[in-house]
């Protein structure tokens, strides 16, 4: 058994880091929760203490960019997969930018949660008077919540990405 204390600083570094890592991405459950950048912080804070004590090399350097890149596009992605979804429907951005801008001020003011409610209602409101009909408003609604649950996965696949990429650094 090792008695180097500098063998069971890393150990437990690790095994700290990773624990944290697996609660942000759990935390990506929960609407709103920037837990892509918090992955990311997380992997920036081991690079730091690992060039600190001079075990960073080049390679590390190389994975550490690519969760950075992973975490860059992770965070647009979901609006992206939303966006173009409802684009598809020939929904106008007026519309779109009325969800998206309703998510937010009711997750700012309120709870994420009444974020996640507010996006849908504000796209059918806007919707069902726009088209003049609530039943093609709310298919609006729906096709804005399908495209929220890709987006969903998206993100959740791509911190899974982020965190394989840690592992394949901290470990080989």
């Amino acid at each position: 058994m090792p008695t180097d204390p500098a063998f069971w600083f890393l150990v437990g570094l690790q095994a700290v880091t990773l624990a944290a890592l697996l609660v942000a991405w759990i935390g990506l459950l929960v609407p709103v929760f920037p837990g892509l950048f918090v992955i990311w912080l997380i992997t920036l804070i081991y690079a730091l203490v690992q060039r600190a004590s001079g075990q960073m090399p080049w390679i590390d350097w190389v994975l550490f960019a690519m969760i950075s890149v992973l975490m860059i596009g992770g965070s647009i992605v979901d609006n992206l997969i939303i966006a173009g979804r409802l684009r598809g429907r020939h929904v106008p951005w007026r519309s779109i930018l009325l969800a998206f801008l309703a998510g937010i001020l009711a997750s700012a003011f309120l709870t994420p949660l009444a974020g996640i409610v507010a996006s849908p209602l504000a796209l059918l409101a806007a919707e069902a008077i726009r088209l003049r009909s609530w039943r093609l408003g709310f298919a609006s609604a729906r096709a804005y919540m399908l495209a929220w649950g890709w987006a969903f996965a998206a993100v959740f696949a791509i911190g899974g990405l982020m965190i394989l990429l840690w592992v394949l650094w901290a470990f080989l």
